[in-house]
């Protein structure tokens, strides 16, 4: 490093250095409960960072099973996870402030360009490997709990591989955010951003899904 400026030096390893913690202290702000989760390891005889052996789910699942309990958005407890974490990938629960719609790549993206063609409000969207991730206002969480409904799309996190098409991820589930990696360096992207509009109502989604 001899004749390299110390600030480029210094600009070289902070560009290395993950920056989930500016993206989790973002989604605190929105009021959305974080969590740390697993992650992929891309070097070495486990495929996760959990002490599982032969993981099902490499980097896709909460640190620890109390996630439940632990989900917060308090900006100095997460900034003191993820100082112990750096690299931790970034969980969000659903069925409190949203509810997550989990549909294949194909599927996700010829909605997601009919709602833009109509001039509707997606919500915000990931891509999440070969699914796309619809954001929408939760029906998980009512004020009187007699009007809480299921139906057969409801998601956990156990019962995923049961309904490999249409997904809703609603109470005691979860999802992995932007900018968590995936197994072989793939990541979960935006494809539209929170932009702080109320979330669409699910059954809005729903119907552009069907189509």
């Amino acid at each position: 490093m001899v004749g390299v400026p110390l600030a480029r030096r210094t600009k070289k390893r902070a560009q290395k250095r993950p920056a989930r913690i500016g993206s989790v202290l973002e989604y605190a702000a929105l009021g959305w409960p974080v969590v740390p989760g697993a992650y992929a390891l891309p070097h070495g005889p486990r495929a996760c960072s959990c002490d599982r052996v032969g993981c099902p789910d490499p980097g896709a699942h909460p640190l620890s099973p109390a996630w439940h309990m632990q989900a917060t958005t308090d900006p100095a407890l997460l900034t003191r996870w993820w100082q112990a974490e750096p690299e931790a990938n970034v969980i969000l629960p659903t069925g409190r402030v949203f509810d997550v719609f989990d549909v294949p790549l194909a599927a996700g993206l010829a909605a997601l360009t009919r709602i833009d063609a109509a001039g509707a409000h997606p919500g915000p969207v990931a891509a999440h490997g070969d699914r796309v991730l619809f954001y929408v206002a939760t029906r998980g969480n009512p004020e009187d709990e007699d009007e809480w409904w299921s139906c057969h799309l409801d998601c956990d996190p156990e019962a995923i591989d049961d309904t490999p098409g249409l997904r809703w991820h609603c109470r005691d589930s979860y999802v992995l955010a932007p900018p968590s990696t995936l197994p072989g360096a793939r990541t979960v992207s935006w494809l539209r951003p929170p932009d702080g509009r109320p979330l669409p109502d699910p059954l809005r989604i729903l119907e552009w899904l069907a189509d």
